[in-house]
């Protein structure tokens, strides 16, 4: 969809859906694009305005759960990222709007709230407590990442279709929720995920992964990672730590 000299970004409502400094995640595909020589071309789309439909790649945060209900309100109403995902468009979403791009998500009033039908995945709210802290997942291996470090803070509880693969199994923490190890899901250029941190500072190799299938290659020129491998490194020891101290 790019040429060789550019990427179209479209961060998806900052204004109701950027919780637990989601916004990283915008800024840190874009550096990583023009760290590669990449010109971006950014859009902060608000819920007032259209979603463009000849963007790259889509990010779409986190939100309480009214800004989330709203958000899906006003997706299902425009036909954009719809099309977006039609013409061959990437999309990113974290925690509501993972669950805004599946089937069905129960919304703060406690009705089952129509999704986007991006992906094959339903959300319901689970009855213990809050799924909070550290968490870390192995990426399914067809995607060839490493394994990935996030913060979760949901109560919700992803289930997946036969049209959708998980995106990680967790190792530390809850992931979807379910019970049975899953954490996130994707389904050809759509991705899903509950951690923040935001996912893409701890994760590089994730934003890379976007970058490469916006661009339709197998590899990008190498980039610093020395700030990104600090930051890994801390956060996974910390996952550690905790999970042993509660294991005591």
């Amino acid at each position: 969809m790019t040429n060789e000299s550019s990427l179209r970004l479209v961060w998806v409502y900052p204004d109701l859906l950027s919780t637990y400094g989601d916004r990283g995640n915008v800024l840190v595909v874009q550096r990583r694009a023009e760290q590669r020589g990449l010109r971006v071309e950014r859009y902060d789309v608000r819920s007032d305005q259209a979603v463009p439909t000849a963007g790259d790649i889509y990010l779409i945060g986190g939100g309480e759960d009214r800004p989330q209900r709203l958000a899906g309100e006003r997706l299902r109403q425009d036909p954009g990222l719809g099309r977006a995902v039609e013409n061959g468009a990437i999309v990113f979403g974290v925690c509501a709007g993972y669950q805004i791009m599946g089937r069905e998500f129960v919304d703060d009033l406690g009705q089952r709230t129509p999704g986007l039908g991006l992906l094959d995945v339903w959300s319901t709210r689970g009855e213990s407590a809050r799924s909070v802290g550290d968490i870390t997942a192995d990426v399914d291996p067809r995607l060839g990442l490493p394994p990935l470090s996030g913060f979760e803070n949901h109560q919700g509880v992803t289930h997946l279709g036969a049209g959708a693969s998980p995106l990680a199994r967790v190792t530390v923490g809850k992931g979807n929720g379910t019970g049975d190890g899953t954490e996130g899901a994707w389904n050809d250029t759509v991705f899903g995920t509950y951690l923040h941190g935001p996912v893409m500072a701890r994760n590089p190799a994730v934003a890379d992964m976007l970058i490469k299938l916006a661009l339709d290659v197998n590899a990008l020129p190498p980039a610093d990672d020395t700030w990104y491998n600090a930051l890994r490194e801390e956060r996974f020891a910390a996952a550690r730590a905790n999970a042993a101290s509660q294991s005591a």
